[in-house]
């Protein structure tokens, strides 16, 4: 077009209002018609300065030279004595670009695509893009399976020669996916290949699924996947030969024809390494796992490269390159492997920076740093720097990138940055849960100040305790990782409002605690602690609790230390979607104390994920809670329970296990429960993705099958619904639950039924809870 309208303006040139016949100096130069565009880029590109003699073959070159810059849309010259005259009209620039009615595709998705084509915000207004604007954006939907997707594009006038861009879009509905026909297939059936495909055919359970949704990525990588299913079977000369995709003329249904040569089975004859690698020669082959006569397996050979170039990434070549050459014998059908390695120049880390931590402090970010500066870059201790700080909590995203030094081919600089997130609360607080009524006055921050250090100083009441604590974590007390912290409360419990037996304590302590890493998912804690606990009867009391009355006492001093091994892969703080969670613990009471008793805990939770976006997760938690030295029944207020959102989800907070015994006549309609020394509890979670809500990363849903129990080793006659541990007494439930992130905390609900459970078991159908997540 641009060259088309210089053609046209040039072939006119003997028409302009000056005499190209004769030559004169130029004196002087006249610009008008400039608005944005400065005069002196204009004289920039110009081929002629003050003082040159203008001749006619000048004119062309000056309104070439002028038109190139791709700023103007009209150029006309003119003469007055021995002054040029320039006369521009400026392309104006996009200043908006407003798109409405598109949900399957993204509105950045859409602004990206459009950038890539030269159209953005502060570009330069070209008709000829301009045409092509509603083609590029239906070339996206097109992609997606929307072939029916229709865009209709407005330019508006603005001020200050700017334009406004109107993009409305009709999506239409998404082409289905009818039917995906192999051909040339003998060796595998069309049902074991298309159960490989992520592209399905459309049935009944597609509204579900969303399975026959086409789209031209998903075709991409299902080619790829059939191409891996042959080779990974030694038929190393399989060929996709065609991939035909057929549209009905109402644009409504897909048809996908795919043709292939199977080809025949080879082995590997033999298996070389080659490269220039100035490293061990042997250590590098003894990552090669391809095994010599047998079946050429492709996967075995992206494995080993793979190895190869882990690897060396680690010792600091980053670009290295590690490809496999493959020579054929199609009369013994065999093949030759050669692994070539380039290993490239060796890098090292300049200087390592943050951004978007505008709260929290470097030295935060910069001691989880597994990667230092002036050491050759590895990879691996890059993602493991980006793990760690992930594992922080304080970021809802943390990415990196390497940078060139300029001048320096052999340095990089490293970049992370990080997206902070709330990660505490100050002020007061309100919920409603299993055990009623709580409101709070508090200040607790994971990243205090931005320090990276935990505290938290509250004041709560609620039906069942009135608590006044103050906690306080340094992670890093010491440079090697080692933290310290320290706290104190005050208590007064009900236990009758907590759905457990009625009875009163009164405590207040103190602890000191410990954390030493081990290694990067490893750490060892200790706790000491001192405690003062009262306990108060009344004539709810169950007869349990006066029996531990009368045989332990009332006041008891308690001096007691904690060991605690933790095990941590998980891949986030919050919602994980892969990894696991692993830790013991065991209390013991020290000597001083007048009551002896011990504490063991195991909770673990692991994360799988599952195709179509599912995320497979269990957990368990097993209590045992035991006496020594003269003391004959443990504190009812150590005691274990289980029943709720945070253990059985379908069961009445608490309300497992065994149950009170009133020896003062009090019969209520429901015994309440006195927990046990013994508890397992656990549950499996099908974790589906609500993609339809407007934020699906803080909303998630789940399938669920929970069970578990309180037990005792020392059933009284007189005691109900009291069992030694006996799996089949186990309780169970089955249902759905939702938790959602919100700025109280998360907000969970559950919808369950129970079964194998007991008449003096109390059951919730529908049940929530703030503060809960599973």
């Amino acid at each position: 077009m641009k060259a088309k309208l210089i053609f046209i303006f040039i072939l006119f040139l003997p028409n302009l209002s000056f005499s190209q016949s004769e030559s004169w100096v130029l004196e002087d130069i006249r610009v008008t018609g400039l608005q944005r565009v400065s005069a002196g880029s204009v004289f920039a590109v110009m081929p002629v300065n003050i003082g040159d003699l203008i001749t006619e073959d000048l004119y062309k070159e000056i309104v070439v030279s002028i038109f190139e810059t791709g700023k103007f849309d009209d150029v006309k010259l003119g003469r007055d004595g021995n002054a040029l005259l320039i006369d521009l009209d400026e392309r104006p620039t996009i200043d908006e670009i407003v798109i409405e009615g598109n949900q399957a595709i993204p509105t950045d998705a859409l602004l990206d695509g459009l950038k890539n084509s030269g159209i953005f915000k502060g570009a330069l207004y070209k008709r000829a893009v301009f045409e092509s604007l509603s083609v590029e954006l239906e070339r996206q939907y097109a992609a997606q399976g929307k072939y029916s997707a229709n865009v209709d594009v407005i330019a508006d006038d603005l001020p200050k020669n700017r334009i406004k861009l109107s993009v409305k879009i009709e999506e239409g509905a998404s082409a289905s996916l009818i039917k995906i026909n192999i051909v040339g297939n003998t060796i595998l059936t069309d049902e074991e290949i298309l159960d490989e495909f992520k592209l399905k055919e459309k049935n009944w359970l597609s509204v579900f699924t969303r399975g026959s949704g086409y789209s031209r990525e998903n075709l991409k990588g299902d080619l790829e996947t059939l191409e891996s299913i042959y080779k990974n079977r030694g038929y190393l000369k399989f060929e996709i030969l065609s991939s035909m995709v057929t549209i009905s003329k109402d644009k409504k249904n897909i048809y996908l024809t795919i043709t292939i040569n199977e080809g025949e089975v080879f082995n590997v004859s033999e298996v070389r390494l080659a490269g220039d690698l100035d490293i061990a020669d042997e250590l590098v082959s003894n990552l090669i796992t391809i095994p010599i006569n047998e079946i050429y397996i492709e996967a075995y050979v992206k494995f080993s490269e793979d190895r190869i170039k882990s690897f060396l990434e680690s010792l600091g070549f980053t670009n290295a390159e590690v490809s496999t050459s493959k020579v054929i014998n199609d009369e013994n059908k065999t093949v030759k492997l050669t692994v070539f390695v380039d290993k490239g120049q060796r890098t090292m880390v300049n200087k390592i920076s943050f951004e978007g931590n505008d709260r929290t402090h470097d030295i935060v970010l910069r001691r989880e740093m597994r990667q230092m500066e002036k050491s050759w870059v590895s990879n691996n201790l890059l993602e493991t720097s980006k793990l760690r700080l992930d594992r922080l909590g304080f970021f809802k995203k943390v990415d990196y990138e390497k940078k060139a030094v300029p001048g320096s081919p052999d340095e990089v600089d490293v970049i992370f940055s990080v997206d902070e997130q709330y990660s505490g609360s100050i002020g007061g607080s309100i919920g409603y849960g299993a055990y009623g009524l709580s409101l709070g006055a508090n200040y607790s921050e994971k990243n205090a100040f931005g320090t990276g250090n935990s505290v938290s100083v509250g004041i709560s009441y609620s039906e069942w305790r009135q608590d006044v604590s103050f906690n306080f974590f340094d992670p890093y007390f010491t440079i090697d990782g080692i933290g310290l912290g320290y706290g104190a409360f005050y208590r007064k419990t009900d236990y009758g409002n907590f759905n457990i037996a009625a009875y009163n304590t009164d405590s207040y302590g103190g602890n000191v605690s410990f954390q030493l890493p081990i290694s990067e998912i490893e750490r060892l804690g200790f706790n000491l602690s001192i405690d003062n606990t009262q306990i108060k009867t009344n004539a709810f009391s169950s007869r349990q609790l006066v029996d531990f009355y009368n045989s332990e006492g009332f006041d008891f001093n308690t001096y007691s230390g904690t060991v605690t091994w933790s095990q941590i892969t998980l891949d986030r703080g919050l919602f994980p979607t892969n990894g696991m969670s692993n830790q013991l613990s065991l209390t013991l009471t020290l000597p001083g104390s007048n009551i002896n008793y011990g504490r063991f805990n195991h909770d673990f939770k692991i994360f799988r994920p599952l195709p179509l976006n599912l995320i497979f997760s269990y957990r368990s938690r097993i209590g045992i809670l035991f006496t020594y030295d003269d003391t004959e029944t443990a504190p009812p207020y150590q005691h274990f329970y289980a029943g709720g959102m945070r253990s059985v989800r379908g069961f009445k907070q608490n309300y497992l296990g065994p149950k009170a015994i009133y020896s003062s006549g009090y019969s209520p309609r429901y015994a309440r429960p006195i927990g046990g020394p013994y508890s397992i509890s656990g549950g499996f979670d099908l974790i589906i993705p609500l993609d339809f809500v407007p934020d699906p990363r803080s909303v998630r849903g789940s399938v669920f099958l929970d069970y578990g129990n309180v037990f005792s080793d020392g059933c009284r006659a007189y005691e109900t619904n009291c069992y030694e541990f006996d799996l089949s007494e186990l309780r169970y439930s089955i249902g759905v639950g939702v938790t959602w992130i919100t700025a109280l905390g998360p907000l969970s609900f559950a919808l369950a039924s129970v079964f194998n459970d007991s008449p003096a078991d109390r059951t919730e159908t529908f049940q929530f809870e703030i503060g809960t997540q599973f």
